[in-house]
C-alpha cells in the first residue's frame, strides 16, 4: 500500500470514528434519560419521533438555533476557549484507543539510533515482511502501533482540566470559580489512582501499547482476574475523572448551580456536555481493554476469523463499552453524592494507599515468582482481595473523629458559633 492510500484510509477512519462517537454521545443522553425515568418510575422521553428516538436531534437542533449569550463581566477571550479545550483534550484521547479487533504489531529490539535501526532492518527482510502484513490488514484504531499509547491517553486526558480551569476563572463568577478549584484539585487527585492501578497491568504485560495488551489477555486471562482490585480502582478513578455520580462535586446543582459552566448556555454548553459523553466512552474503551480482554467474548475462548468474526468482534468490544456506560448511569441514581471532604479523604486515605499496596503486591509476584513460572501469577487474585479486606478491616478499627455540629444564634452579635450542647443565653 502506497502512503497516498494510508492518508485517505486515514482520514476516512478520522471522519467515521468522529461520526459515530458524536453521534453515540447524542443517543447516550438519550439512554441517560431513559435510565433516570426507570429508576424514578417515570416515562421520560417519548414524544419526537417513535419511543423518542428523535429527542437527540431535536435537543441538538435546540442547542445550534440557541442565541449565543456572553455575559459582559467574563473574559471573553477564555470564555470561548474553554469549552473548544475541554471537547478537543476528550477528543484526541480516542486516537489510540482501539474500539475493535486488533493485531499485535511487530518489534525489533531497541536500538539508540536511526542507522541502526535501518541496519537491523536490511539484516533483517522477515520483519519487513511482518511490518508490511501488519499495515495491509484492518486495525480498528486510528492510530496504530502507538507504543506510549497509555501515557498518550493520560497525558491528553488530563489536559481537560485547562478547560474546565479556563471557565471558571474567565466567567468572573464566584460559583464557577470554586466549581473550577473543586474540579482542579479532584482531578489531579484521582489521577494518582488511576495511574498506580494501571501500573500493575503494564509490570503483568510488559508493554504501553493497548493492542499488546489485549493480546497478552488472549493467551493469559483477563487482567481482571489477576487484579480484581486494580479493577476496582481504576473504575472509581474513571468516574471522579468523568465527573460522574457520585463524584459531581464541580457542577454540584445544590451547591454551586452549575458549577464552572454556570454562565455558559446554547451551543457551547453543549459542547461541556459532548466533552463529559465522548471521555465516558474513551474510559470504557480504555477499561474494556485493560481488564477485560477487549473484542474477546470470553477469557480463553478463541475467536472466528475473517470477516464474520471481525464483526463479531467489534460488536463485543461495542457491548463491553455500552455496559460500562449503562453502569454509570445506573451508579448515578444508585449512590448519593459525597461531601467535598469525604471525596478527597477517599482519595489520599483510602484509594491512594490502596493503590499502592496493590503495585508493591503486583512488583513482588512478579519478580519472585512470575519470572520463575507463570502460573504463580494467580497468586495476585487472593493477594488483591486480602489487600482490600485489610483495608476495610483498618478503616473499621481506626476511630473516627465525631462530627462538630454548630449551631448560630443572631442574637450573640454577627453570627457567632457555640458548639452543639453549650449553653447559651438568649
Amino acid at each position: 500500500m502506497t502512503l497516498e492510500f494510508h492518508l485517505i484510509l486515514t482520514i476516512i477512519l478520522i471522519a467515521v470514528v468522529m461520526g459515530v462517537v458524536q453521534g453515540t454521545c447524542a443517543y447516550l443522553i438519550l439512554l441517560e434519560r431513559k435510565i433516570s425515568a426507570w429508576a424514578q418510575d417515570r416515562i421520560g422521553p417519548n414524544r419526537v419521533g417513535p419511543f423518542g428516538l428523535l429527542q437527540p436531534i431535536a435537543d441538538g437542533a435546540k442547542f445550534l438555533l440557541k442565541e449565543e449569550v456572553i455575559p459582559k463581566h467574563v473574559d471573553r477571550l477564555f470564555y470561548l476557549l474553554a469549552p473548544a479545550v475541554a471537547i478537543s483534550a476528550a477528543t484526541l484521547a480516542i486516537a489510540v484507543v482501539p474500539f475493535g479487533p486488533t493485531s499485535v504489531p511487530p518489534t525489533r529490539p531497541w536500538m539508540q539510533t536511526v542507522e541502526q535501526e535501518r541496519r537491523y532492518d536490511a539484516e533483517h527482510p522477515e520483519f519487513a515482511e511482518q511490518v508490511r502484513a501488519y499495515n495491509e490488514s484492518i486495525q480498528f484504531v486510528i492510530v496504530p502501533r502507538a507504543d506510549i499509547g497509555i501515557v498518550y491517553v493520560f497525558a491528553v486526558g488530563s489536559l481537560a482540566v485547562y478547560g474546565v480551569v479556563l471557565a471558571g476563572w474567565s466567567s468572573n463568577n464566584k460559583y464557577s470559580f470554586l466549581g473550577a478549584l473543586r474540579s482542579s484539585a479532584q482531578l489531579i487527585s484521582y489521577e494518582i489512582p488511576m495511574g498506580l492501578s494501571v501500573l500493575g497491568v503494564l509490570l503483568l504485560t510488559g508493554s504501553l501499547n493497548l493492542e499488546r495488551i489485549i493480546a497478552y489477555q488472549y493467551d493469559h486471562g483477563w487482567n481482571v482476574l489477576f487484579q480484581p482490585l486494580a479493577c476496582l480502582l481504576f473504575v472509581t478513578s474513571i468516574f471522579a475523572e468523568c465527573n460522574r455520580l457520585p463524584f459531581d462535586l464541580p457542577e454540584a446543582e445544590q451547591e454551586l448551580v452549575g458549577g464552572y459552566h454556570t454562565e455558559y448556555s446554547g451551543l457551547k454548553f453543549g459542547l461541556f456536555f459532548l466533552g463529559e459523553y465522548t471521555h465516558m466512552i474513551t474510559t470504557s474503551f480504555l477499561a474494556s481493554a485493560l481488564f477485560f480482554g477487549g473484542w474477546q467474548v470470553l477469557p480463553w475462548v478463541p475467536m472466528p476469523g475473517g470477516a464474520a468474526g471481525m464483526i463479531l468482534k467489534l460488536i463485543v468490544f461495542g457491548g463491553k463499552m455500552g455496559l460500562f456506560i449503562c453502569f454509570f448511569m445506573i451508579i448515578r441514581w444508585t449512590i448519593p453524592r459525597f461531601r467535598y471532604d469525604q471525596l478527597m479523604g477517599l482519595a489520599w486515605k483510602v484509594v491512594i494507599p490502596l493503590a499502592l499496596a496493590n503495585v508493591v503486591a503486583v512488583l513482588v509476584v512478579k519478580q519472585f515468582l512470575i519470572d520463575l513460572d507463570a502460573r504463580w501469577a494467580w497468586l495476585l487474585l487472593p493477594l488483591s482481595l486480602a489487600i482490600l479486606v485489610g483495608g476495610a478491616a483498618l478503616a473499621l478499627y481506626f476511630p473516627k473523629a465525631p462530627a462538630r455540629r454548630v449551631y448560630y444564634f443572631r442574637g450573640l452579635g454577627p453570627w457567632q458559633a457555640r458548639p452543639l450542647g453549650e449553653e447559651v443565653g438568649r
